[in-house]
């Protein structure tokens, strides 16, 4: 009799194992960074930051900056560098990041919208938006 109790015990405890251990996998999920949810077109025209060398490109609906021949992100408390517009991103310290971009102000669309657009082809003409390392380039004392 012992040993049908011993049999009917183990035998219990294998089920709960294999129905617990099926719960817990199926409770496991996966998440993948891998930069901004960017897509971007060629953008329809870029504008100057007044008194710096930062661009933006005012028709996105997400904040990408170029300067220093690399294109910046910001997302949330992440910043994402790139050397064209549409990626590949990659993470980056903020302290990779030149202060002249961080320091753009928040409100750079409404304080800045009424500035020069330059069309896209013409800008990239005039050497900018392409994979050139220009002076202050991520060294973060820019």
């Amino acid at each position: 009799m012992r040993g049908t109790f011993l049999n009917r015990y183990l035998l219990v405890s294998l089920l709960l194992i294999g129905i617990l251990g099926r719960d817990a996998a199926a409770e496991v999920s996966l998440s993948i960074n891998i930069g901004p949810p960017v897509v971007v077109g060629a953008p329809p025209a870029m504008v100057m930051v007044p008194g710096t060398s930062v661009y933006f490109a005012p028709g996105l609906d997400v904040d990408i900056f170029f300067y220093g021949g690399y294109w910046w992100s910001p997302r949330g408390n992440r910043w994402y560098r790139s050397t064209d517009y549409d990626g590949p991103w990659r993470t980056v310290a903020r302290s990779s990041v030149p202060r002249t971009v961080y320091r753009v102000p928040r409100e750079y669309r409404e304080i800045y919208a009424k500035e020069r657009h330059i069309p896209y082809g013409q800008w990239k003409k005039e050497g900018h938006g392409g994979n050139h390392r220009g002076r202050g380039h991520g060294r973060g004392n820019d």
